[in-house]
């Protein structure tokens, strides 16, 4: 299959400073985690955040939180779980839309750990048990660490971004409203995007490589979901 190539985007295409970028990401961050006690307990901290935002991020965010609120704790847990981690087309890991459990995975991931190593950090001081590419990851290092990078490594997915939304739109869950606001971030989707979003969509996630380990030549690499 032709796979998602890596090519640099320029410009966020968007109306919002670069604070409020960043507020965006670090939501989303939040939110797009394992939902918590601690992050229930933020809810009205975050909507109040958000309420200084464009309405195109304010209200897909405002939205979610307040599903999200009147969600029980148990069902919100669940429904996490069954959304991200029991889907294949709703995974968090912006590399394996294009490259699945792939070798051509493991040196898609490098482009995310160098871009971390440059700003000082190696993966496991952000999240020991996740690979490079896991969505809150990302958004956190863009928003905390180095916006600049951030971004691009964002912008580069923004097709998978897309896809992820789409997806979670036709699940009916309320977490494409958090990929909404973080889209509009990012240069808007173009038709080179579109075409690349039918095959992925049209394809899914190649097959793993029986026997190969993805990260074979990295020795700094670290393990985790997916």
């Amino acid at each position: 299959m032709k796979l998602l190539t890596l090519g640099r985007r320029t410009g966020t295409g968007t109306a919002l400073s670069e604070h409020q970028q960043r507020l965006v990401w670090r939501i989303a961050a939040l939110l797009l985690d394992y939902p918590t006690a601690e992050t229930a307990a933020l809810i009205d901290q975050l909507a109040a955040a958000a309420a200084e935002l464009p309405d195109s991020a304010r209200e897909p965010l405002a939205e979610f939180l307040r599903r999200f609120g009147d969600t029980d704790p148990m069902r919100r847990a669940s429904n996490y779980v069954e959304t991200f981690d029991m889907q294949r087309r709703s995974s968090l890991h912006l590399t394996y839309y294009a490259y699945g459990d792939t070798r051509k995975r493991g040196m898609a991931l490098l482009r995310f750990k160098h871009a971390y190593r440059q700003a000082g950090l190696e993966v496991g001081d952000l999240e020991n048990s996740e690979l490079p590419d896991y969505l809150p990851m990302v958004l956190e290092f863009a928003a905390t660490v180095d916006q600049v990078q951030g971004e691009r490594l964002l912008a580069e997915h923004v097709p998978v971004l897309e896809l992820l939304r789409l997806s979670l739109q036709d699940n009916e869950s309320y977490y494409a409203g958090l990929l909404a606001a973080i889209l509009t971030t990012l240069p808007p989707v173009n038709s080179a995007d579109r075409r690349r979003i039918a095959q992925l969509a049209a394809e899914g996630p190649p097959d793993e490589d029986v026997g190969l380990d993805p990260f074979a030549m990295d020795p700094m690499s670290s393990g985790g979901r997916v």
